[in-house]
């Protein structure tokens, strides 16, 4: 059976903590203009216990396809929960949820920053997700 993007989020138990998930994250968004550089690469794949860069791609894909729907299209929690496809088990659902509600209103004001209000970008308000 074929995997999907979807199908690597697994690998991300294999970093053993929330705050190491945390890391990758931050790290995708501030090298999100350039990709990650080889030293970062490799220090995120020792993190997940992966032999090679070819079995870190397909997760690196998804969480940054996660991190852009998060910051130009979803505006709270429920709809951050949405961003995921039904076959991503919760466990998943809810760490990337927390993580990502948690980085959205300081990642949406960083793209608002760099490309000014008077571009015309629609980011959607964060709701306050107390």
């Amino acid at each position: 059976m074929e995997r999907t993007l979807w199908d690597h989020l697994p690998l991300l138990v294999r970093s053993g903590s929330k705050e190491l998930v945390e890391y990758i994250l931050q790290a995708l968004w501030r090298t999100r203009k350039t990709g990650l550089d080889p030293t970062e690469r490799e220090i995120i794949r020792n993190m997940l216990q992966l032999p090679n860069d070819s079995d870190l791609d397909p997760l690196l894909v998804c969480l940054r396809m996660l991190i852009r729907r998060c910051v130009y299209e979803s505006s709270s929690k429920d709809d951050t929960l949405k961003l995921f496809p039904d076959e991503v088990e919760p466990e998943y659902k809810r760490l990337l949820t927390l993580l990502l509600q948690k980085f959205q209103k300081e990642w949406q004001e960083e793209v608002l920053k760099e490309r000014g209000q008077a571009s015309g970008l629609q980011i959607p308000q964060a709701a306050n997700t107390a």
